[in-house]
């Protein structure tokens, strides 16, 4: 099987010109540093101790950002590398003043490639988060026997079956793993089914927070919210911001002056979401670049990254996007932390055991369509949130949490 990964990864290889062209065009690559994926380096590797953690996209180095933090600290570390594969995720880091950290997007898994790679940085030690398993990186840096952590590894049902249908290729991955710290008491089950040997759970990253305080909003803009009927949607997805402004249309009818702001998971696609919404009558406003703020704005529409907690600060009632639809959901915790009542639909399946630690304390409520959804809001617009008994619990799992962590793999 992995000679038939070998030819297939070629192929895309290929193809990566044509790919990466429309790619740029959808504005889902940065035209300076997409060769960084065909394995050219910008940055200069330092001299000294390196580590290096990869994680997909935005969900998954922010997880790792609090463990970032602590190895910055750390005098035998002088360059943290961190790859991942969007735009989006390279401008999140970016809003973190950390001053070891470097960030390239990780190259196509090719074995010439990754050989190339591998040699440029020359990691110490290599951190995969979550669920990012690639067959070449993986062998290459196993042949210079260079230590593999899987970090808040996360291992679905549907994932364990697809590895299932190659057995030995998937054993002769996950055995290279030195350790794997799984996120949830099910990803370690299914780790040794796949083959993986050293495996621990310690809690999920997630549930820790970052040291970094978060940016505030300009006072003109704080007031504004203040002054309206304010809900927040956050991390939508493809059609959630339709669903979201037929609940502002809804909502409209009992509150005159209501505040419906969108922080769209990806924000390449502001466009197309400002003209649907605009095809709703709906009053949109963008948070860049800044101008005055009508005062008939039905929705404030954020196309800037790194502004999430700052709006959870100010609007304590809000929907977590990729819950609509067959994404498995969004991160909650983050809005959790801030005093948030939060909202998710049905489909929530990468955080199943963080909903339901979040529902056994009355902190989440599922909605099935867009009546249900105005409701509870309408209601909680009404309530006076108390969670802050709550929230300090919350810290202190994270903090114990990200402690454990960083002592078994420092």
């Amino acid at each position: 099987m992995f000679f038939v990964y070998k030819i297939l990864i070629n192929i895309v290889f290929f193809c990566s010109p044509l790919i990466l062209i429309i790619r740029l065009i959808r504005k889902k690559e940065d035209p300076k540093r997409f060769k960084e994926k065909l394995g050219f380096f910008i940055k200069k590797r330092k001299k000294g101790n390196l580590i290096w953690f990869h994680g997909a996209s935005v969900g998954e180095i922010q997880s790792i950002i609090p463990l970032i933090e602590k190895f910055e600290k750390n005098k035998s570390i002088n360059q943290i590398l961190i790859t991942s594969n969007t735009v989006s995720s390279s401008n999140i880091i970016q809003k973190y003043k950390l001053k070891k950290i470097i960030h390239q997007f990780f190259p196509i898994d090719c074995n010439f490639i990754s050989k190339k790679f591998i040699d440029y940085w020359k990691p110490s030690k290599v951190f995969f988060v979550d669920s990012e398993i690639w067959p070449n990186t993986i062998n290459n840096l196993s042949k210079k026997k260079i230590p593999i952590i899987l970090l808040n590894g996360r291992i679905t049902k549907k994932t364990l079956n697809r590895w299932l249908f190659f057995p030995s290729f998937a054993q002769s991955l996950f055995d290279k793993f030195k350790l794997c710290l799984s996120s949830s008491l099910e990803t370690k089950k299914y780790l040794k089914k796949l083959g993986a040997r050293n495996i621990k759970f310690l809690g999920n990253l997630k549930f820790s927070q970052s040291e970094n305080p978060s940016s505030e909003l300009n006072e003109n803009l704080k007031r504004f919210i203040h002054y309206r009927k304010s809900w927040c949607a956050s991390s939508t997805h493809f059609n959630e911001e339709k669903f979201c402004g037929l609940v502002h249309i809804m909502l409209k009818k009992k509150y005159k002056n209501l505040l419906t702001i969108i922080i769209p998971r990806h924000i390449n696609r502001i466009k197309s979401i400002e003209n649907e919404l605009s095809n709703l009558n709906l009053k949109v406003h963008l948070d860049e670049p800044p101008k005055k703020i009508n005062a008939n704005t039905d929705i404030y529409l954020v196309n800037s990254y790194g502004k999430t907690k700052s709006f959870y600060k100010e609007c304590k009632n809000v929907f977590i996007g990729g819950s609509l639809i067959k994404h498995g959901g969004q991160n909650p915790l983050e809005a959790v932390r801030y005093g948030c009542n939060v909202f998710h639909g049905p489909n929530i399946s990468n955080f199943q055991e963080i909903y339901k630690f979040l529902k056994n304390r009355s902190l989440s409520r599922k909605i099935v369509n867009n009546q249900n959804l105005a409701n509870l809001l309408f209601l909680n617009f009404k309530k006076k949130i108390k969670h802050q008994k709550i929230i300090k619990n919350l810290n202190l799992i994270g903090k114990n949490i990200l402690n454990k962590t960083y002592k078994e793999i420092c």
